[in-house]
């Protein structure tokens, strides 16, 4: 049945989807529009919103650029480039490959979503290599992992709770990730969708016709090549000591971080650690440098439309429609009904505001009050927004942005699948939420 109703949502969405960066020009107009008709803003107060809030995510932008390029240069390295081989090796024909990849990110987008995207973006390539499965699923299947990240170790609003002194603390106190990541309804959820995602991209198999198929070579070079040197600057380039002289005190810094200072994982770390074992593994400068000069090719996407999501989250933010959103959404709700429309009215803004902290910032206000004023327990409905964040990813692209650049595919190639995982996942959390 999944495998039927695949087809035409596929075909829905790669004749209708426009590319990511058409998508985020719409979604300006849109956020510009309704700012002014619904919030009663003047369109010099919206534009001047835009403009001031457009370079906000320069930072994570670089961030996010990083997890894309030192993730392909730590994958490209011959070590880990023979992990993947021998991992993929596993899989027995194509709906072994979509139910390998899928729980291979799953797994890894729990522990952290920088590195669940860039894994599975990168074992999905792996597998296109030895198996003849549809890559437009394959990569689909990659990226639908990425839905639990938020319920997972990473999660940016239970670690916000969890954390001394964070701005909704005097209205409801430190949350432990006991009663959030590690609650009872929580690793329910998380259960469910390990199990049901990968059945649910394995019974979305498409048949030989209708299967798109890459050509193993595109996906890259695998063959080492002979370097020949005939200069001293082609010496230094191809030196494993000078590699190794910057690597190596590298690594002995994340496990001073890890081991004898208790830190733990974020995007800086997480970045920090690809680079420095792309450094070692790839034993010459020269190697690293071209792994970087093919990873590259994936960014534009990140770097153009970033900016564009940071203008319009300022619109959200700042003229009040974001909370305008949230309120109208949970202004009927009950007290059993308010996580479900809480994670619906999270799913939302997170098309405007696809950032789990920036979200939590815009919702909480609305949130905590309505939770308490009807009784509902507040670290499951923390978790509610939480998981609508994480829900609605299936449908924007801009946490895409980073597997499509490193598998070579456009947002309409997998979104047609990832809308079906969209539907199943939301009424499974939204039964999670409810009754568990």
């Amino acid at each position: 049945m999944l495998k039927a109703l695949s087809r035409p949502a596929v075909k829905l969405v790669e004749r209708y989807l426009p590319d990511p960066y058409i998508f985020v020009l719409l979604l300006t107009i849109i956020a510009a529009v309704a700012a002014i008709a619904v919030e009663r803003q003047t369109p010099l107060a919206v534009m001047r919103m835009w403009g001031d809030g457009f370079w906000n995510l320069l930072t994570f932008s670089m961030q996010m650029l990083l997890v894309l390029v030192t993730g392909f240069m730590l994958a490209s390295s011959p070590p880990v480039k023979k992990l993947l081989q021998r991992l993929a090796a596993l899989a027995k024909g194509p709906g072994g490959a979509i139910l390998l990849v899928t729980y291979v990110s799953l797994v890894a987008s729990w522990i952290n979503w920088g590195f669940g995207l860039v894994v599975g973006a990168l074992f999905a390539k792996e597998l296109a290599r030895l198996v003849r499965v549809d890559y437009r699923l394959l990569v689909a299947s990659a990226y639908s992992g990425f839905i639990v990240w938020h319920g997972g170790l990473a999660g940016s609003v239970p670690l916000t709770v969890a954390t001394d002194g964070h701005f909704s603390a005097d209205q409801i106190g430190v949350i432990g990730t006991g009663s959030t990541i590690f609650s009872f309804f929580n690793l329910a959820i998380v259960v469910m969708l390990f199990i049901a995602v990968p059945l649910v991209n394995r019974m979305m198999l498409p048949d030989e016709k209708d299967s798109v198929f890459v050509d193993p070579k595109l996906l890259g070079d695998d063959e080492a090549h002979q370097v020949r040197i005939t200069r001293p600057a082609e010496r230094m380039e191809n030196s494993v000591v000078l590699a190794w002289l910057v690597g190596i005190p590298g690594l002995i810094f994340l496990a001073d971080h890890f081991f004898l200072r208790g830190g733990g994982l974020n995007l800086n770390v997480v970045n920090f650690m690809f680079l420095f074992l792309a450094i070692v593994l790839h034993r010459t400068p020269r190697s690293l440098l071209e792994s970087l000069q093919e990873a590259i090719k994936g960014g534009a996407g990140i770097v153009i439309q970033f900016p564009f999501y940071a203008g319009i989250m300022a619109i959200m933010v700042q003229s009040g429609l974001a909370t305008s959103m949230s309120e109208a959404l949970v202004s009927f709700a009950t007290d059993t009904t308010l996580p479900v429309w809480t994670f619906i009215s999270a799913g939302i803004v997170n098309l405007f505001v696809p950032s789990g902290g920036g979200q939590w910032a815009v919702q909480a206000p609305v949130m905590i009050p309505a939770a308490q004023a009807l009784g509902v327990d507040i670290p499951r409905m923390a978790m509610a927004v939480a998981w609508g964040d994480a829900w609605t990813n299936l449908l924007q692209p801009f946490w895409a942005l980073p597997v499509l650049g490193i598998a070579g595919l456009k947002a309409k190639d997998i979104m047609g699948f990832c809308l079906i995982q969209l539907l199943i996942t939301g009424v499974l959390i939204s039964i999670g939420l409810t009754w568990f």
